[in-house]
């Protein structure tokens, strides 16, 4: 391990949180780059990691540490030293608050393979994806969880995810999202209330969900579903630490929404999946036999889907769906009486 930011006695000491510490683990506290080939020749390392890439500096290159020259010199530097070395190196890149890469990208594109771990810090969740992989697919997601022994894969989510659900509740509504090549079912919840005040704009807060994506959805229920939250604060949230961008989500949200207003509550068996148009029409959305067969393996029998969605596996009904009104008004009527169903939306 090259630490270029922390000393060898704070990462001592973060390592014993972790376990005994590994007696084949070489700490090199260095800044200098070059001196990692006196390593590389005097102990033949089986992986070297760089913590992180936008510290280290190369002494015969101008420019100060993280900037485009410094970090174009080091990286290709340590990639003549992996392919001279037969050596696998690790690059640690800082990221910025949105998620993306720090600094210049010109790194993305001297290295093999960019990973990414994701994940919210107040849930134990992490995410790790490949955003770039020169001898694979990049569709693969691996699932960890965070806790005190550090990271350990999580083998079955859903526990995470939907394990705390509480069944019966108005506003909540499970979708069916792929993540790559891995669907997950998670939990969509939505809540409205009065607007605080009439001068100032209603809230609109989406988290784990995207915000423009909301503002759209909501439009749509009052053009097409008869739902009308314009003067009202608009809570939508992922549950679990999840972030769900896809276009697929939009139905489960439109869902949870039309949910909070009717205080109707969907039925605990029932998970959704499809993308509203602009006209109100719901749309196929890639990967639905995967989906239809995950959801079918945790539990549940019924899908609110779009109309022209392929057949699922055995064990669960497709509630097929061509508008915003009619998926509402479907979802609903499974959990109470139709006509105070469209009652109260209307209201």
């Amino acid at each position: 391990l090259v630490s270029a930011e922390e000393s060898s006695a704070q990462v001592r000491l973060r390592a014993e949180r972790l376990g005994p510490v590994p007696p084949t683990l070489l700490l090199l506290e260095e800044t200098d780059v070059r001196a990692v080939a006196g390593i590389l020749e005097d102990c033949s390392p089986a992986l070297v990691v760089v913590d992180s890439i936008q510290a280290v500096c190369d002494p015969t290159t101008s420019g100060l540490p993280g900037g485009v020259p410094q970090v174009r010199a080091c990286a290709e530097f340590l990639v003549r030293l992996a392919k001279t070395h037969a050596v696998p190196f690790v690059l640690v890149g800082h990221v910025t608050k949105d998620g993306t890469l720090a600094g210049p990208r010109v790194l993305e594109h001297l290295v093999d393979t960019v990973m990414t771990v994701e994940g919210d810090r107040h849930h134990a969740l992490r995410m790790v994806r490949a955003t770039k992989h020169r001898f694979g697919p990049t569709g693969e997601l691996g699932l960890f969880a965070m806790g005190d022994a550090g990271l350990t894969a999580v083998t079955d989510p859903h526990r995470l995810l939907l394990g705390d659900r509480r069944p019966g509740i108005a506003g909540s509504a499970v979708l069916a999202a792929m993540e790559g090549q891995r669907a997950l079912l998670v939990e969509i919840q939505a809540l409205w209330a009065p607007a605080s005040s009439d001068s100032a704009p209603p809230r609109r807060s989406a988290q784990g969900v995207d915000g423009g994506r909301l503002a759209l959805l909501l439009a749509e229920l009052e053009q097409h579903g008869g739902v009308v939250l314009g003067r009202t604060d608009v809570f939508a949230s992922a549950v679990g630490g999840i972030r769900v961008t896809e276009p697929a989500a939009d139905l489960a949200l439109v869902l949870a929404l039309a949910s909070a207003v009717a205080t109707i509550a969907i039925a605990p068996d029932v998970v959704a999946f499809g993308e509203v148009g602009l006209g109100g029409e719901i749309r196929q959305v890639p990967q639905a036999e995967r989906r239809l067969s995950e959801a079918a393996r945790i539990g549940f029998r019924r899908a609110v889907v779009p109309a022209s969605c392929p057949d699922g596996p055995p064990g669960i009904e497709l509630l097929r769906v061509e508008s915003v009104s009619e998926a509402t008004t479907l979802a609903l009527a499974h959990a109470g009486d139709r006509s105070v169903t469209r009652q109260r939306l209307s209201a």
